[in-house]
């Protein structure tokens, strides 16, 4: 099972590298349920990966000069504390309760990648910036981070785009350097009370590493606005999966069958005009999902 978990966090890895984020959201349930991890071993090693992984990342947009590293570091070091604070308040919560606070998650990453982004006009990344909200959101989605494992790319990308004044491939670019520094700290607090197979999660991780870099170059070769729908969609599935497992088969069926009215729905507004579920003409979103 250790390699199979392996050899799937390569997809997982591809997945990130094609949606620029979001697979690290599929990292904790194939620990688990995969890999046998308990719930914190299988959180506290996400974020290993989910660390790792954005911060290579974060490295090519650099280069790029995609990385607005004074809003960044700012963002990153409140993220920090919260994740680090996450990460010690996790021991006194029971491994259950973070799995369902997981799949809460993934449903609202699943909602984000659903609805795309919005297209922030801005007039550069050097305005000055809002310091009290950027450091208050900063601790809020760290915290969220380090109890539950995920980057919470989707809150700290609009969290840069509209707090901080940054254009969106600056923002995207920024939110690796955030989910980098906010995922280690997290994992730092998880350690005082965790212990992790170091084997296992340096394989997983260079796994998902090499997926990602193989996702990077797949890119041109897909249409990111489709493919980021389709792992949506494939994210609330997956949650229904551990909510099932996490509370009862009940809930899951209930899950499923919401998801599945949610998708029908959705396809049928693709056969109309008019329909009150599309959003409005003339908001541009992007392909790129979140981490």
């Amino acid at each position: 099972m250790i390699a199979l978990a392996i050899g799937l966090a390569v997809f997982v890895g591809i997945a990130l590298g094609l949606l620029g984020g979001g697979g690290s959201i599929l990292t904790v349930p194939l620990l688990a349920y995969v890999a046998g991890m308990d719930a914190k071993q299988a959180i506290a090693t996400s974020l290993l990966v989910v660390g790792v992984t954005s911060a290579i990342g974060a490295v090519s947009h650099a280069r790029a000069g995609r990385v607005q590293w004074r809003t960044g570091l700012i963002f990153g070091a409140a993220g920090m504390a919260g994740a680090y604070a996450g990460g010690l308040l996790a021991r006194f919560i029971p491994g259950t309760v973070l799995l369902i606070g997981f799949a809460v998650m993934m449903v609202a990453t699943a909602i984000a990648m659903l609805r795309g982004r919005r297209t922030v006009e801005t007039g550069g990344g050097d305005q000055r910036l809002p310091m009290p909200k950027i450091i208050a959101e900063g601790l809020v989605v760290g915290l969220v981070t380090g109890l539950v494992g995920a980057g919470g790319g989707f809150l700290v990308v609009p969290a840069l785009a509209l707090l901080g004044g940054l254009p969106m491939p600056v923002a995207v670019g920024t939110s690796l350097v955030v989910i980098a520094m906010k995922s280690f700290a997290g994992l730092a607090g998880y350690l005082s009370s965790v212990q992790i197979d170091w084997t296992v999660a340096m394989a997983v991780t260079a796994a998902a590493v090499l997926g990602a870099l193989i996702g990077a170059r797949l890119t041109a070769m897909v249409d990111p606005a489709a493919l980021r729908k389709t792992f949506g969609w494939f994210v609330l599935a997956m949650s229904s999966v551990i909510l099932a497992q996490e509370i009862h088969l009940s809930v899951g069926i209930a899950a499923v069958a919401l998801t599945a009215i949610a998708a029908g729905m959705t396809l049928a507004c693709t056969r109309f005009a008019h329909c009150p579920l599309r959003r409005p003409t003339g908001v541009a979103t992007s392909g790129r999902a979140v981490a």
